[in-house]
């Protein structure tokens, strides 16, 4: 059960994308088996979702957990209603993904908004990330695809610290001036607090008219769910999480998971805010994810069970 009617300012509706497949597989320290992560996918769609971001197509020695992504692009089987997404790096990602042109929707690039974080990541400057990423955006919208570009700590570095927000909207508008749909801005490391995300998001979303912008939050430092509010308390409708809160940045230490998709589906749901997914199939997808991989998850509505009304107390 769920609460009736959003509370008042928040939308009736939001838009999930779920990262786990992608976001969350790359960081486990195993390689989970393509017919694995094909199973949970199913589960996923299963439980209502409908943005999906699937895996990305980065060097096999870099990130071997995703160097099955054209194997598990071909072996799984989406309904038409499902948007799958997959990350591009650079132009030769693009050159591979191509070939399976018909297998996905989008396609999504990235850059960090600090100089420092970008060349620990991807070994180049900002710059040089955007030049690359717009040559990837050209291209792609050739090929007849959406494309998303994803902004990392934008809300701050763990290395440089504070990141001008001035300096976010302009790649922000470099990204959407190449042809860039929807922008995600990224709390990479979990640094963003709910004042700052309330106070950035409206800005951002002046200096970009006519883009979707989304957002991504990392629960490290357990204000996530905090950070989705004020958000959403910003006029934000688009959001991306990770099934079980798998994920993280595994360029600093202790930079944990990504916003657990079953914590916010759960919250939102509570708040009388439509997602379109089924919280019961999403935690069953969490648990078979904890069940392949053999250790718990740390999702807070995978330990504790969604609330039942009919048995719940004052």
């Amino acid at each position: 059960m769920t609460a009736s009617g959003a509370t008042s300012g928040l939308p009736d509706r939001v838009h999930v994308r779920e990262v786990g497949p992608r976001d969350g597989f790359q960081n486990e320290p195993e390689t989970i088996p393509t017919a694995v992560k094909v199973e949970l996918v199913q589960r996923l769609v299963k439980a209502g979702v409908t943005r999906l971001e699937l895996t990305s197509f980065v060097r096999a020695d870099v990130i071997p957990q995703l160097a099955d992504a054209a194997e598990l692009l071909r072996a799984v089987e989406l309904p038409d209603a499902v948007s799958v997404s997959v990350l591009i790096p650079n132009e030769r990602g693009l050159d591979v993904a191509l070939e399976l042109r018909d297998r996905f929707d989008e396609v999504n690039v990235f850059l960090s908004a600090s100089e420092t974080h970008n060349r620990k990541n991807v070994n180049r400057s900002v710059a040089d990330s955007l030049a690359g990423v717009e040559r990837v955006i050209g291209r792609a919208r050739a090929a007849g695809l959406r494309c998303q570009g994803t902004i990392a700590t934008a809300f701050g570095c763990p290395y440089e610290g504070r990141v001008e927000p001035a300096r976010v909207a302009e790649i922000a508008r470099a990204l959407q001036a190449a042809g860039c749909e929807e922008v995600a801005f990224g709390d990479t490391t979990g640094m963003a607090n709910p004042a700052q995300v309330r106070s950035l998001f409206p800005r951002w979303a002046e200096a970009l008219p006519g883009a979707e912008l989304t957002a991504h939050f990392h629960n490290t430092r357990g204000q996530g769910l905090a950070n989705v509010l004020a958000a959403l308390d910003a006029g934000v409708s688009s959001f991306e999480s990770s099934f079980g809160e798998l994920g993280g940045c595994p360029v600093p230490v202790g930079a944990t998971g990504n916003v657990a998709s079953e914590d916010m589906v759960s919250m939102l749901h509570e708040m009388g805010v439509e997602t379109g997914i089924d919280l019961d199939g999403l935690l069953d997808a969490a648990r078979a994810a904890q069940a392949h991989l053999g250790r718990p998850l740390s999702s807070h509505v995978l330990t504790s069970g969604p609330i039942e009304w009919s048995t719940a107390h004052a």
